[in-house]
Formats: C-alpha cells, structure tokens, sequence
C-alpha cells in the first residue's frame, strides 16, 4: 500500500496538467475562438501612430501633434474613430481620466487609445487587441443639485 501512495504521489503534477489540458481544449481556452463564435483577439499592438492606423486600414488624419500626444481621426469601413499615441502610460492614464467624463468606448493599449462607438471600438479590438473601457456620461452639477458623485466612476471594463 504505500508503494502505491508513493507511486500515485510522483504522477500527480503530471496527471494534474494532462487533467488542465484537457479541460482547456474542451472549454474552448486553448487559443482560437472563445467558445462562443467570437473569433480570438489578437495580442496587443504596438508602434507609432501611423502604424496603428495602417493595422487598421485608416490613413491618419492628424489632428495633434506633440511630444506628450499624437492624436488623429481615421475613418474605416467600420466608422469613424479617434486613435491616439502617448509618449509616456501617465499620459495615457491622464487623458483617459479625463475623456471618460464624456463617456464612450475606448479601445487602450500599451501607451495608445482608439475611441469610438461601441461598434467601431469591436472591429478596431479584432485587428489591434487591447482591453474596451466604457463610461458613462457624468453629470456636471450645474443644475444646482451641488451632488457629489463620490463612489460611482460610471467606467466598466470588458
């Protein structure tokens, strides 16, 4: 009995991730589609603005052009879009924060952000990747409500 103990404790990692696997391939986890018809997204892209864009069909219309931001509107099959490149991830963060406060879709991504509808930032995310951010519009108070919107950020991630 204890050679047994022995022998069934030396294959369990083994036997643990043959297990995994197999779960994996039968949840629809091991890469291709999402198990739900969706087609998978691609990494994350990178590079300039104009590379970016090109990954995306678009000739940039170049709107900003400064050493913190790049920022230009394209227009796709898809729709028009905002695409923006940020010299440094605070940058990013910054503008995001501010953006977020007129609400929308956001596709982000390492040091770039592509705004659009809801529909546009889907077909962006299949050719670049990244995460979608939305946010609700904030009201701004000038009612005479004063209100605080302490505790609600109104953003969702998917």
């Amino acid at each position: 009995m204890v050679k047994q103990l022995e022998w069934r404790r030396g294959n369990g990692p083994r036997a643990a991730a043959a297990v995994l696997a197999g779960l994996a391939l039968l949840t629809g986890c091991g890469g291709g589609a999402d198990g739900d018809d969706r087609p998978a997204v691609p990494p994350t892209a990178t590079g300039t603005l104009e590379q970016l864009a090109s990954k995306t069909g678009c000739e940039p219309n170049l709107q900003t052009d400064a050493e913190e931001i790049r920022q230009a509107n394209c227009r796709t099959g898809e729709g028009r879009y905002v695409l923006a490149t940020f010299a440094t991830d605070r940058g990013q963060r910054e503008w995001l924060n501010e953006a977020n406060d007129y609400g929308g879709s956001y596709l982000v991504g390492r040091k770039w952000v592509a705004v659009g509808d809801a529909k546009v930032v889907a077909a962006l995310r299949g050719r670049l990747g990244g995460t979608v951010e939305t946010a609700s519009p904030h009201h701004s108070g000038d009612s005479g409500g004063g209100g605080s919107e302490d505790g609600h950020s109104g953003h969702h991630k998917s």
